[in-house]
């Protein structure tokens, strides 16, 4: 697992398509586990705070609790009008909550999260991957730590 500025770092071009794909909308989905082990999915926003790739939650909300409980996520960029432009991206890894009060509020200073606790989620990345129709074929750049980026092309 890494970090989103050690995966930058590692990647550099697919961090960056990666990254505008996480920034060109606001809302994004996220998939946790429930406590029997199947999928859940909820709509999430996403923040780059510091080296990190983050997600924030209401206290006691159901995310939060499938990621106290176990951390696995998948995230999944929004598609935007369903073009494919800038591909579709997608992260999964391990959520480790954020739990030192400096770094709350210094992310606190820096979003618009209302007044309260809140939960903050720092993600650990596994894996990054971004599909994309380049002419009549489909492309997909997959990152894991540890391997580098590999290039699948399907036609």
């Amino acid at each position: 697992m890494t970090n989103w500025e050690s995966f930058a770092a590692q990647a550099p071009r697919l961090a960056a398509a990666v990254r505008a794909r996480f920034t060109a909308h606001r809302h994004h989905v996220l998939a946790t586990l429930r406590r029997d082990g199947s999928p859940r999915v909820s709509g999430t926003e996403v923040s780059f705070h510091g080296p990190d790739l983050v997600i924030g939650s209401m206290p006691g909300s159901v995310k939060a609790r499938d990621l106290l409980r176990d951390g696995r996520f998948a995230l999944h960029a929004n598609p935007g009008d369903g073009s494919m432009t800038g591909g579709d991206a997608k992260v999964s890894g391990t959520a480790v909550e954020v739990t030192a009060p400096e770094e709350l509020e210094s992310f606190r200073r820096r979003t618009d999260v209302p007044p309260g606790p809140f939960h903050l989620f720092r993600l650990e990345l596994r894996d990054a991957v971004l599909t994309s129709v380049e002419g009549d074929a489909l492309v997909v750049d997959l990152w894991q730590a540890g391997s580098g980026v590999r290039r699948f092309t399907r036609r």
